[in-house]
This record gives C-alpha cells, sequence and structure tokens, in this order.
C-alpha cells in the first residue's frame, strides 16, 4: 500500500499552489519519482489548471482543454496547441507541442526536415545526414482513445505541465532534443458520455465494489465516438474525424515515436512494449530492436518506483488497424501501453489492495516520461532509422516483381474513386488513369488506379494491398497444437484487412510501367457527377452498381423525387444497357424543374445521369411493367441498446446516414415489444451480445412478426438472424461443428467400453456430441451471388466479407426463400486470413444472405455484419438493396 500512497501523494505535490515560484518539496519528488527536480520553471499551479488536484477527479474533456489552453497562454515560446479537426458531437480534436522555445519557434522548419527524410527520393544523402545531425528528435504521445479508459488524459496534462515547469538539466536536455506531440483526449465525445454517467451514479463515498454502479456503464460504454466506433479500429478506414484528422496531422509532423496510452482489466498490472507475437512481417528488424530498447528504458523507470509490468505476452504487433501500429509503416515507432483500469475513483483487486484512479494518472505520467527520455536519448538513431526505412521501402519496391499495382474502375468506379482518396489519406502516392488501358494482360477502364509501389510509403502500400499477409508459420502450427489439447489459441483479432478485397476491387501486378496519361489523386473520396442530354423530354437514367447511384437513390428521395428502379437489366433502342437496379426518373412524373435538381444530385453524389427521348426498350422490362418498382421513402428504425452490441449497430447507422445519406431512428429494444410499428416500413435489429429472446419476450418476437406479415421489411444480422430461426421467422438452423467421428457423451456411472481411434477422436469426446464450430478470428471470405433477384440487382457474381465468430447457417429450403449469397467452395472460401480446416469445409456453400418472404412483408438475414467496422464497401449495394428495394417489394397494408 506504500507505493499508493506515495502515487497520491506525489500527485497532490505537483499540484501545491506555487505563489512566488515557490519549488515543490524536493525531496518528496526524489523520494517518488527518483529525479532530482524542481518546479522553479512553474507559471501556473495544476490547481489553477483544473480547480482541484491532479488526479482526484475525473476531468472532462472540456476542462482538460481548458487546461491546456491556460498552458499555452503561461507558455507562448513553448507550447502550441493545434487543432485537426471536430467530433461528430462538435468537440475539438486537437494536438499540443511542446518543446523548448527555439525548437517551437522553428517548428515549420522541423516540419520541412522531416518531410525531406521522409522523400529520400527528392533530397541527397549529404543533405539528409546535415538534417539528422540537426533535427530534434520527436515523440507523440495519444491518450484516451477509448473513453472509457480514463486515466491516461490527465497524465497527459501532468506530463505537459512537468515538462514546462521542472527546472532540472534532464529535463530541460529532453526538451533541447525533442519535439513532444500530445493528443490529450483523442475520444472526446465518449470520454464525455462516460464522465457524465459516472457521476450520476457516485455517492457519499466512490465504491471500490466491481459489481456497484459505478463499475458497471451502460449501454453503450463510454469506449466508443459518437457513432460508437473503437476508434483503435478505424485506422485502416479512416471514417471518423477522431481518426482522420490524427492521420493527416501525423503525416504532417512524422513522428520517430508513437504511443497510444490505454487501460486494461483491473486486476492486471501495467503491460507496454515489446508486443507480442505473432509480428507483422512488414515490420523491420531496427524497428523491433528499438521497441525492445524503449520497452528496457521504461522497465527502469518502472523498476525504480516499485511498479508491476510485463510485456510480450498480449497485444500483439500483427493487425495494422490499431493507432499503435499504422504509423509503424511509415518509418515510425509505435506501440501501446496499456494500465489497470479503476473504471472509476476505486476499484478493489482480486487481491484485496484498492486500485485508484490517481494510480493510473501516476503510472502513464511515469511511462510518458521514460519514453520521452529514450526519445532524447536516441535521437540521432532514431533519425537514422526513420530515414534509412524510408530509402529500404524504395528501394524494395524498386526490385519487386510486382513494383506497379492496377486497381480496376470498371465495375466499380465510385469504389475506386473512394480507394484512391483513402490510400491518398494513408500517405501514399496514387494516380488515376484518364483513359482505359491495358497492363499486366488485362485491361482497365479510365479512371482506374496506378500505383507504383517505389515510393517511401511502400510498406504501408503493402500492408493495406496484399490480398494475405501471413503470420509465421511456427506461430500457426503453436495454435494448432493449442487447438488439438483444447487451448485457447492466441490469435487477438482480425488476420486479414485487404482494402482491395475488403472494397471488391480487381487488381493486378507487374513490373510493367503503364503506358496511359495519369493524374495525381487527390483526397477526394467521390468526383463531382453530371447530367448528359439535360433537355431530354422522356426520362433521366443512373446505373446502378456502385455507391454513385445508391447516394443519388437516398438524396432524390430525401428530395421528394418520383424514382423507380428496374428489377432487370434493359437495353434502349439505341443499344445502350442498363443493370439491374437502374434508377429510372420520368419527366412525366416529376416537376419542372427536375433537370435543377438532379444536376445538384449528381454534383453531390458522383453519379452520372443520361437523359433519354424515348422509353422504348428493345430487351428488358418497359418502364411500366411490374418489374420495375416505384420507390418510397421508407421510415427507417433500428433496435438499440441492450442486448444488441454498440459496435455494430453504431457501424450500420453510421454506413446508412454518412456513407448512404439515409436518417434511422434508433428505438431501445424495450420500446419493441409492443411498439406500434406501422409508421416504419423498415426495421434493422443488429447483431446482439446478449439474452435477446429475454429482451423481446414472446410479446416482443409475436409484435415483430405481426408487423412483418402486415408488410414490413425486418433485416437481421449476425445473432439477431439466430433470433429470428429461433422465433421461427426465419426457416433456417444453427449448425453446430461438423465432425468425422461418432462420440456418445455418457452421464451414467458405468458405461460400456470406448475406442478412440485418434486424438482428433478424443478431440470430439471431450468437445461433446454438438459442440458449436471453432471460433473464426476475422477473415475474408469469398461469396457467391445469385444474380437472379432483385436483391443482388447490380452485385457481381462474387464479393467478399468479413467472417468472425461460429455461427453457420442451414440453407432455406426452396418452398421458404432464397439463399442469396454463399459461402465459396472449401477450397475457395477463404480470401485471405487463417481459417481452421474445419471451418472451411463446413462453411463451404452455407448461407451469408437469406430471404424469406412472410406475409406482406419479408425477412432479410445476414449470417455477419455486412457494416463491419464500416470497411465493407464492397457489401454497401447489397445493404442498400435489402432497405430500399426491400421496402419497394414489400406490399404494406395502406
Amino acid at each position: 500500500m506504500k507505493l499508493k500512497h506515495l502515487s497520491a501523494a506525489l500527485l497532490l505535490c505537483l499540484s501545491t499552489p506555487l505563489a512566488a515560484a515557490t519549488p515543490v518539496n524536493v525531496d518528496s519528488a526524489n523520494e517518488t519519482l527518483g529525479l532530482d527536480v524542481n518546479y522553479e520553471n512553474a507559471k501556473v499551479d495544476l490547481n489553477t489548471l483544473l480547480g482541484y488536484p491532479v488526479g482526484s477527479k475525473i476531468s472532462s474533456p472540456a476542462a482538460i482543454y481548458q487546461a491546456f489552453s491556460e498552458l499555452e497562454q503561461a507558455y507562448p515560446q513553448q507550447v502550441e496547441v493545434i487543432h485537426y479537426g471536430e467530433t461528430w458531437e462538435g468537440r475539438p480534436l486537437y494536438y499540443v507541442v511542446i518543446s523548448s522555445a527555439e525548437n517551437t519557434s522553428e517548428l515549420a522548419d522541423y516540419r520541412a526536415g522531416m518531410a525531406a527524410l521522409a522523400n529520400p527520393q527528392n533530397i541527397k544523402e549529404s543533405d539528409a545526414k546535415e538534417l539528422i545531425a540537426e533535427l530534434p528528435s520527436s515523440i507523440w504521445l495519444s491518450y484516451g482513445v477509448h473513453g472509457n479508459e480514463i486515466s491516461s488524459p490527465e497524465a497527459a496534462l501532468l506530463t505537459a505541465w512537468h515538462l514546462l515547469a521542472a527546472g532540472d538539466a534532464d529535463t530541460q536536455q529532453w526538451l533541447d532534443n525533442t519535439m513532444v506531440f500530445i493528443d490529450p483526449v483523442q475520444n472526446p465525445d465518449g470520454r464525455a458520455r462516460f464522465v457524465s454517467r459516472y457521476y450520476m451514479t457516485a455517492g457519499l463515498e466512490h465504491s471500490s465494489d466491481r459489481i456497484s454502479a459505478e463499475h458497471n456503464e451502460p449501454w453503450p460504454s463510454g469506449r466508443s465516438n459518437h457513432y460508437l466506433f473503437d476508434l483503435n479500429r478505424d485506422w485502416l478506414a479512416l471514417t471518423q474525424p477522431e481518426v482522420a484528422g490524427q492521420v493527416d496531422a501525423l503525416l504532417d509532423t512524422y513522428p520517430l515515436i508513437f504511443v497510444d496510452l490505454h487501460e486494461m482489466g483491473g486486476d492486471q498490472s501495467y503491460y507496454f512494449t515489446p508486443e507480442a507475437r505473432p509480428y507483422n512481417p512488414l515490420i523491420a528488424k531496427s524497428q523491433r530492436e528499438s521497441l525492445w530498447l524503449i520497452g528496457e528504458n521504461n522497465g527502469r523507470w518502472f523498476d525504480a518506483q516499485g511498479y508491476d509490468y510485463f510485456t510480450r505476452e498480449i497485444f500483439d504487433a500483427f493487425y495494422p488497424g490499431y493507432g499503435a501500429s499504422w504509423p509503424l509503416y511509415h518509418g515510425t515507432l509505435a506501440m501501446t501501453y496499456e494500465m489497470a483500469s479503476a473504471r472509476g475513483h476505486n476499484f478493489r483487486t482480486k487481491d484485496g489492495d484498492i486500485l485508484t484512479y490517481a494510480d493510473g494518472v501516476q503510472r502513464h505520467f511515469v511511462a510518458s516520461l521514460a519514453t520521452i527520455e529514450t526519445a532524447s536519448r536516441e535521437r540521432e538513431r532514431l533519425l537514422k532509422n526513420f530515414w534509412n526505412y524510408r530509402k529500404q521501402a524504395i528501394a524494395d519496391g524498386r526490385e519487386s516483381d510486382e513494383r506497379y499495382i492496377y486497381i480496376n474502375a470498371a465495375e466499380d468506379k465510385a469504389g475506386a474513386q473512394r480507394l484512391a482518396g483513402l490510400l491518398t489519406q494513408h500517405g501514399v502516392a496514387v494516380q488515376q488513369s484518364n483513359a482505359a488501358f491495358s497492363a499486366c494482360g488485362s485491361d482497365f477502364a479510365a479512371g482506374s488506379l496506378v500505383i507504383d509501389s517505389a515510393q517511401p510509403a511502400h510498406y504501408m502500400i503493402r500492408t493495406l494491398l496484399d490480398d494475405q499477409v501471413d503470420m509465421a508459420q511456427d506461430f500457426l502450427d503453436e495454435q494448432e497444437r493449442l487447438r488439438a489439447n483444447n487451448l485457447p489459441d492466441q490469435i487477438y483479432d482480425v488476420t486479414a484487412w485487404s482494402l482491395p478485397l475488403m472494397f471488391n476491387l480487381e487488381q493486378q501486378r507487374c513490373q510493367r510501367a503503364p503506358r496511359v496519361d495519369l493524374q495525381t489523386a487527390s483526397k477526394a473520396t467521390v468526383v463531382p457527377g453530371k447530367v448528359t442530354n439535360a433537355d431530354a423530354k422522356v426520362a433521366f437514367l443512373s446505373a446502378w452498381g456502385d455507391m454513385n447511384g445508391a447516394r443519388l437513390l437516398t438524396a432524390a428521395l430525401r428530395e421528394g423525387l418520383s424514382v423507380k428502379q428496374s428489377d432487370l437489366a434493359f437495353t434502349l433502342k439505341s443499344g445502350q444497357r442498363y443493370p439491374a437496379g437502374s434508377l429510372i426518373f420520368t419527366v412525366a412524373d416529376n416537376d419542372a424543374d427536375l433537370v435543377d435538381r438532379l444536376t445538384q444530385l449528381a454534383q453531390q453524389s458522383g453519379a452520372t445521369i443520361n437523359g433519354i427521348d424515348s422509353s422504348w426498350i428493345v430487351d428488358g422490362p418497359n418502364f411500366g411493367s411490374n418489374n420495375v418498382q416505384q420507390m418510397p421513402a421508407p421510415n427507417i428504425a433500428m433496435a438499440w441498446d441492450e442486448p444488441f452490441s454498440s459496435l455494430n449497430a453504431g457501424h450500420t447507422r453510421f454506413v446508412i446516414e454518412r456513407q448512404l445519406g439515409y436518417p434511422v431512428t434508433a428505438i431501445r429494444a424495450d420500446q419493441l415489444r409492443r411498439a406500434d410499428l406501422s409508421h416504419y416500413q423498415v426495421l434493422i435489429l443488429p447483431t446482439s451480445y446478449g439474452n435477446l429472446a429475454g429482451a423481446f419476450g414472446e410479446d416482443g418476437a409475436n409484435n415483430l412478426k405481426h408487423w412483418v406479415e402486415r408488410g414490413g421489411v425486418l433485416i437481421t444480422m449476425g445473432t439477431s438472424s439466430a433470433w429470428a430461426v429461433q422465433n421461427e421467422l426465419l426457416a433456417s438452423a444453427l449448425e453446430s461443428a461438423a465432425k468425422d467421428t461418432q462420440v456418445n457423451v455418457h452421464k451414467e456411472a458405468k458405461v460400456e467400453g470406448l475406442l478412440l481411434e485418434s486424438t482428433a477422436h478424443l478431440h470430439d469426446y471431450v468437445n461433446g456430441a454438438t459442440t458449436d464450430p471453432y471460433w473464426t478470428s476475422g477473415v475474408i471470405t469469398k461469396l457467391n451471388v445469385d444474380q437472379e433477384h432483385w436483391l443482388t440487382a447490380g452485385v457481381p457474381e462474387n464479393v467478399n466479407s468479413i467472417t468472425v465468430g461460429n455461427q453457420i447457417f442451414r440453407p432455406l429450403t426452396i418452398t421458404n426463400g432464397r439463399n442469396l449469397l454463399t459461402y465459396a467452395a472449401a477450397d475457395e472460401v477463404l480470401a485471405s486470413g487463417y481459417l481452421w480446416a474445419e471451418n472451411k469445409q463446413q462453411l463451404a456453400h452455407k448461407p451469408y444472405l437469406m430471404w424469406q418472404p412472410r406475409g406482406r412483408g419479408m425477412v432479410i438475414s445476414f449470417a455477419q455484419e455486412p457494416t463491419y467496422r464500416a470497411y465493407l464497401d464492397g457489401l454497401n449495394i447489397v445493404l442498400s438493396n435489402a432497405i430500399f428495394a426491400g421496402a419497394s417489394h414489400a406490399r404494406p397494408l395502406r
């Protein structure tokens, strides 16, 4: 308990008012920090900054922002607060630059110097060596990416104040040698949610009991942002402003070290680098060696304080979509730190100790200082390694047999444009063709992407675009051994993330340079569309099949335009062919300003709209056919709150609202038991992590059945599809694990002898006769598409999806409905990642998307989450069809 008291004493000591620059008690600081520190440079004390001692109260984002603003005012020559965005709820996103007065005044020169080192192709070796000799080191400390991981943002403030107030020689040397970038609160919306709701539960004394309300957040927790994204999983798709803005800032500064400070379960200690296996093979040996160096110095600091810590056991360095991983592929050292969380003021651990909020602030503070010290001490080494990493990237790209990467825009122009903009945001140099061309033995449409991998971002290109990134074989062998012995595997997160696969875009690679006029891609993910033949007298048509058309449809419905959609492909008299799902705006059914409104919508959506003077169709349905649907503007409801997954609910709402551009009404699960849903045409049930049957009960199930039969479109995802099966809304079934051997698990005291034929037979027996399939860490799977249905209009014959977990559904019989997306054959089903052999066999040909009509409505069920982390752009048209075409094909009672 002594160390905990010392921790609190330090925090109170550092926050003592410093009238007349009275130094802090040096003996107390020495005893706790092991440093000869006084705070003779203090111009403002922490009590003044926050209004209370650091660590005594969980500070709101507003309080932390105000404190850093006051530090900037107190130390204008050493501190600069730089804004990089705004959250969905309007809170500022910012980082803080702290260094010596000289370094801070030369921030622009620092940025220019790092940009020069980051682009070795544009600088002489001698000039680079001169920069390495002169440039300061740099470190980026990011705090609070999860809003309910509460201690690190105040540690950010304590770290900043210490750097500015301390008068000791070591701290001054750090500032002379180092640019310190601090992002104090990466997730202000989530933190604000946590702080507000936490203090609503607090009483006369703060409870340390883990079953108390203080330690059990309501749905959704403060971990996620406004759209309920885990921001530490958004570093690939860059859909959220909190991450996209930080990426822009990192590419503007190129820090040499990046640290993401987190919290973990309260019964653990403190974790820091080096990371666990598996390692991403694109991480350089020099980076791994330097991570070890940083961890070793952290250990020295923690040993001096008597703080427990651990390394290497969990939190691997394989998946690149974390904040603590993404910077690695630009040459920055990146790592995660994890502190045991009090999740409030006090927490009783399993050992009976009381862990406090102040303990977390203190340990993150010590870890921050230790890493700043390493950044300063290893300045030249870090700069050299960064320079060499970027040089080697160019060399590896130039020597590759697959130097040029071509991504075809033929089938999905909108998807290719979004990928071009996204890669550019990631710091990759991308070009787009101004005309059609041939390369690598394939034909490519105008607008296709051309990426020369001989560039400093070569390793970022590889990790984002390669179909497969392999884990080490000995690591995989160990996972199979663990499974064979009924032990849990060590795979932490998804094992696949290839952007072209998730966008369903074709790519080719070869050494041949492009022979076509190219233009440099921008960060724009949508290029304005246009209206052709604006004087047309009969109708305006827009081809279906990409997000440009989906955005056009939703915008037109919100504008009140009359729009039809063809279930089938059709050919005009002119010979022009339009695919199934194409949109039709007839002049007769719209107002006189139709062309002006369509022109504006084309600009916004990216769609191309063509006017026609004749509706004569030579193949396919005419516009008055029953195969052409009048599109309603549906009211969309989504189940919200317990027991639904906040992540899937947030991802799905984000895709519909921010990518498709259509509003969604959230309805709490309890309301769905008896609510009158007649106002809504579509209801979405996200996947659930709790007892959905208990939440809805028989009344809720009957209410939804009645609503569907009267014309509602019920869309279920993941485990909510299993609930639909259990409640006879969907005539499928969940499968248990398929076994090669028959096992009989007996419960009698004495049974007949059993001959075990193999270790696998023993495994099956131990697991029981009806075990679930083995859990799959996220892989990319190939799906086959039944293209003879309106629900798959505009969808190519194969698409890809993320598959996670162990749900496998039986196909619907033809008398009950259709299996419209199904897993490919066992030898083709895995597109990327690592999938257990038995799961390949059992997934083969099983349904991913099922459609079952019920009365005047229908049930559309996804076996997985088509909106997973908002990664799966290639499935957005399927989701759009489910919502809008589903509503147009239902026959609700009027």
